[in-house]
């Protein structure tokens, strides 16, 4: 996950606190564990970020680290925050209350609930709405400015581009770097068996060879001749060639998937092997698949709040499903974005050309479903996918998804790079806790 996505995933968090009913107020006297440029951070903070952080663990069926290693990383983490929102305060970053709004809308709809039940359920787990928008806020705040400072440090050229394909095509013609799934049918030939053994056993492997290529089921055969494992059909699982025995990738990688290779000998006897499935490590995207959708948007303002606008497209909604109206002419007459002369209609679309929030949300509908309404940052959106199709690729096309996947590496590197820096040009300063 590209450090922007993660950071938008954690306005999220908040909503596992109200899930699991973790969030409870430290019963015990509270106090500073740290002050990062003055600002202060408690043990109940600590405390409460340990505990969303283990649930976050448990519900990736990761296990928790030990109590005190997550101590000093979510402490760790706190103390980078800190000093990232005093470098945004002197930026003169700030979140205006129409986009806290959007976010905790956005939350609310994640967990099928209006805004005022969703700040119920968390205000039983004891979280107050002030604190959510507080967290929320902070969490908007990290993200723009994380966007202003590390995406302009990252460029990729060219030569980049160049060299991570031929890279990737060097990779996908090494057998070694294939992942590779073989079953094996083994005669064995015991140690200490003498010339005339070891003809006759060969022999016996060259016949159960000629009866697979005339056709006889090979997994069968596994199961009544193989002297080595037989459950699955002899099946090694897909793994990379180089956890293989070199003899086993090279007498297989002219061989077709479906197709059994010549005998090969090894100290345990002879193999006849199955390619039953092969990987190419990195495989350069040729196709996509795109959708063509349209949308209804409503832009939010300080005269049409988002529960407002929220309303509004849930009636729309409910209209064309009831055949009052229909899409495209409720995209005309009430969409604020420049497709609604074209009743919404956005076009073709290649993943990526959307916001995330609006392209995860087109993505898991069917075609001709229509969402709810959701929030993106643009304003309150209503989509009808209408049609999918896959697409081949023009080399330029390649070239660009390429070089998306080498910025979002770099990106990962210059975020960790530039945090770091962060944190070592903040005051810092760590108190033992009371006695």
């Amino acid at each position: 996950m590209n450090f922007r996505l993660r950071t938008l995933a954690l306005l999220a968090s908040a909503v596992l606190l109200s899930q699991s009913g973790l969030a409870q107020p430290a019963q015990s006297a509270d106090f500073v564990v740290a002050v990062v440029n003055s600002e202060p951070i408690t043990n109940s903070e600590v405390r409460a970020a340990m505990l969303r952080v283990a649930e976050q663990f448990k519900a990736q069926g990761q296990p928790v680290p030990p109590s005190e290693e997550l101590r000093k990383g979510v402490l760790e983490r706190l103390i980078s925050d800190r000093a990232q929102l005093h470098m945004a305060a002197e930026f003169g970053i700030r979140v205006d209350e129409t986009t806290v709004d959007a976010a905790e809308q956005n939350l609310a709809q994640q967990n099928s609930l209006s805004v005022e039940a969703f700040r119920q359920r968390m205000a039983k787990a004891g979280v107050s709405a002030t604190t959510l928008r507080d967290q929320l806020r902070d969490q908007i705040t990290l993200t723009r400015l994380r966007e202003r400072e590390v995406d302009s440090r990252v460029r990729i050229s060219d030569q980049d581009v160049d060299r991570a394909i031929a890279e990737q095509q060097a990779a996908n013609n090494d057998p070694m770097a294939q992942e590779i799934n073989l079953a094996q049918l083994l005669v064995a030939v015991p140690e200490r068996a003498d010339a005339t053994l070891v003809s006759q056993l060969q022999a016996q492997a060259q016949a159960l060879l000629v009866r697979i290529r005339l056709g006889e089921d090979f997994a069968t055969l596994v199961k009544q001749y193989s002297d080595a494992d037989r459950s699955n059909g002899g099946q090694f699982g897909l793994r990379r060639g180089d956890r293989y025995p070199a003899s086993f990738v090279q007498a297989t990688q002219n061989v077709a998937v479906g197709a059994v290779s010549d005998l090969v000998r090894s100290g345990a006897g002879f193999h006849i092997l199955k390619v039953v499935e092969r990987r190419a490590p990195t495989n350069l995207v040729k196709t996509i698949t795109q959708t063509r959708a349209r949308h209804i948007l409503l832009r939010t303002s300080p005269q049409l709040s988002v529960a407002a606008a929220t309303q509004r497209l849930n009636e729309l909604r409910q209209r064309i499903l009831d055949g009052k109206t229909d899409f495209a002419t409720a995209a005309r007459e009430n969409s604020q974005d420049g497709s609604a002369s074209q009743g919404g209609d956005l076009g073709w679309a290649s993943p990526g050309m959307f916001v995330p929030e609006f392209e995860a949300t087109m993505n898991a509908l069917a075609e001709g479903e229509i969402s709810k309404p959701f929030v993106s940052r643009f304003g309150v959106h209503l989509i009808q996918v209408n049609d999918r199709r896959r697409v081949d690729l023009s080399p330029r096309d390649v070239r660009e998804l390429v070089r998306n996947q080498l910025r979002e590496a770099k990106l990962e590197e210059a975020y960790a790079a530039w945090a770091k820096d962060v944190r070592e040009r903040a005051y810092v300063e760590l108190r033992e806790p009371p006695q």
